[in-house]
């Protein structure tokens, strides 16, 4: 890798960590190709991406941004997982890191915050964004669909009434 291309690494991964909200940090020594290629698939269902890059590089990158913190986890041989969603990333690196034990995560940075390995795991078990506004959305609703089935069911039970006397008179 010349100087050149160096700093187009250093400038794609600064522009990574300006825009994403979150950032896991993992060792990944051990992985085959088919698996982390499995890995990356994964990563870009769920919404997030997956980067393998110099440690140098990206203590280099880091520097001057919200997730500075995490420079102090680039050693060995790291990826990093990162995502807009805040719990995209963490949940699909914690379900990956269940599924094969070569993936160990060693932490991680929402926005200023540094994130220890427990802290990844609680947020892997949040909700997504998604799933918060689905559940929002039919809290709002609920209260509408009981009120029109409050308004129905009166004429409905007088419907019934009308009907049992109407059974009554021509028995």
């Amino acid at each position: 890798m010349d100087r050149g291309e160096k700093k187009e690494c250093v400038a794609s991964l600064a522009d990574v960590f300006k825009t994403t909200s979150v950032v896991v940090v993992a060792h990944y020594s051990g992985l085959t190709v088919a698996q982390m290629q499995a890995l990356r698939k994964q990563m870009r269902a769920a919404g997030a991406g997956v980067q393998v890059a110099k440690n140098r590089l990206v203590k280099i990158a880091v520097q001057g941004t919200e997730v500075a913190s995490i420079s102090e986890l680039m050693r060995g041989p790291t990826l990093i997982a990162y995502s807009d969603d805040p719990v995209a990333a963490p949940k699909a690196a914690v379900a990956f890191a269940k599924e094969n034990d070569k993936l160990v995560i060693l932490g991680g940075a929402m926005g200023a915050t540094s994130l220890n390995v427990d802290a990844v795991r609680s947020l892997a078990t949040l909700p997504s964004l998604d799933e918060l506004r689905g559940k929002l959305v039919g809290i709002i609703v609920a209260p509408a669909t009981k009120l029109a089935q409050l308004t129905t069911a009166p004429a409905a039970k007088l419907a019934r009434v009308f009907a049992a006397y109407g059974g009554k008179d021509a028995a």
